[in-house]
């Protein structure tokens, strides 16, 4: 490994460190914000241009390879975007530190890259 590697390797452990170190609430999945039709056939979400209803919150996660959607109320939204994006920025953190570390790797063992 060279030296600008064992760096990069090591800012990217120290960001994971770092952020840890704040004991971080996180969430896995994502919250998206979508808009919706009903299933009323004279409702003005059927109108052209369509009126749809919401936006309402959803949150998706996955758990031992099942996928989970839920809705939240606009208090559950803002109780659990803070975390949810502290799960997206820890699993950014540990993406760059696994990409270090590969290539790390990869470089110590003559693997090209």
């Amino acid at each position: 490994m060279t030296t600008r590697d064992e760096e990069r390797a090591a800012r990217a452990r120290a960001r994971v460190r770092d952020f840890l170190a704040g004991e971080p609430r996180v969430l896995a999945g994502s919250l998206v914000e979508r808009s919706m039709i009903c299933g009323k056939a004279n409702c003005r979400c059927h109108d052209e241009p369509p009126q749809l209803h919401g936006p309402y919150a959803q949150w998706s996660y996955t758990v031992a390879g099942k996928r989970f959607t839920r809705w939240l109320t606009p208090e559950q939204q803002r109780r659990y975007r803070p975390r949810i994006e502290a799960g997206k920025q820890l699993r950014e953190l540990m993406k760059e530190l696994e990409h270090y570390e590969t290539l790390s790797v990869e470089r110590a063992e003559g693997w090209g890259r």
